[in-house]
């Protein structure tokens, strides 16, 4: 999408009593991204989001997203926001809709001013960028959390695909504020499919071979003979998850900010921050796509 042309993703009625309790509810909105107008209290509130191509007032929102998927990790969360924004032919940042019939603010080039990000999805290509600092800050950051936490076949492997130089690796950034329902995921990776497809046809450096993801989960802990349970902070990636041909997952209790220093507590249960690494092919993202329009309408 250009920056001038805008998707209207969805209307959601926003309801903070239907939000998943275990992550969102006494969490600090830096690891989260809650954002405090989408809801007051138990009133329920309609909120209009709508998809376009980002533009460079969304530096900084972008830079907010991405530094709660890294928390406290070495990486240029500034200048991978440039990096996203300057391929403005892929990707999407969610913005809220503008009332009906109200006039929209526009500078001298005609592009809409800056407003709140409230997600994005796009994807960068780790192979193509790979001398950019924060992508070389990344791939240290990915090999180095394996290490510590990976099983040695999924180090060697991820090793590898950062190595290689003809079968490129694209990030996928899925990053919302939690209040926002997984069902905007949908139009967004739809449109962001159709946006590489459209890439490669003009021979532009997306031809992946292999997608990576870096997804949050709140996990609660086993207790009392009872298993731990996963909650997803996008419920979407869940099932992405499953279909991952390799993962590899590390708490981050310890980079959190004073605010979200160690364990949170859901009544008596303990609830862990931990960050999961996803592999899977390229080929795999039309049927995902579909798997996750059927799993949030529960088909």
């Amino acid at each position: 999408m250009s920056a001038k042309k805008r998707k209207n993703l969805n209307k959601m009625e926003i309801d903070a009593n239907e939000e998943d309790s275990s992550s969102s509810d006494d969490d600090d909105d830096v690891e989260d991204g809650t954002h405090p107008d989408a809801y007051r209290g138990n009133e329920e509130v309609q909120v209009d989001f709508e998809g376009r191509a980002p533009i460079d007032p969304d530096g900084e929102g972008i830079s907010q997203l991405l530094q709660r998927l890294f928390l406290r990790a070495h990486i240029n969360c500034n200048q991978m926001a440039d990096l996203l924004i300057a391929q403005n032919y892929v990707g999407s940042v969610i913005c809220q809709c503008e009332d009906e019939g109200a006039e929209s603010e526009t500078d001298d080039d005609g592009m809409v001013e800056d407003g709140t990000i409230f997600g994005i999805t796009s994807v960068l290509n780790l192979t193509a960028k790979k001398e950019q600092p924060s992508v070389i800050q990344l791939r240290s950051y990915l090999l180095e959390r394996a290490q510590k936490h990976a099983p040695k076949e999924v180090q060697q492997e991820l090793h590898e695909l950062l190595e290689n130089a003809t079968r490129h690796v694209g990030l996928i950034i899925n990053e919302r504020f939690i209040n926002i329902p997984a069902q905007i995921s949908v139009p967004l990776l739809q449109n962001l499919h159709e946006e590489i497809v459209a890439a490669k046809a003009k021979k532009m450096k997306f031809d992946f071979g292999t997608y990576l993801m870096l997804v949050k989960l709140y996990r609660k802990e086993a207790k009392k003979g009872k298993p731990a349970e996963d909650t997803y902070t996008n419920a979407e990636e869940e099932l992405i998850a499953e279909r991952a041909k390799l993962s590899f997952e590390y708490s981050v209790a310890g980079e959190c900010d004073s605010g979200m220093a160690g364990d949170w507590l859901e009544g008596d249960a303990v609830l862990t921050p931990y960050r999961k690494v996803l592999i899977f092919e390229a080929e795999q993202l039309p049927q995902l796509i579909n798997d996750i329009k059927g799993y949030i309408n529960g088909e």
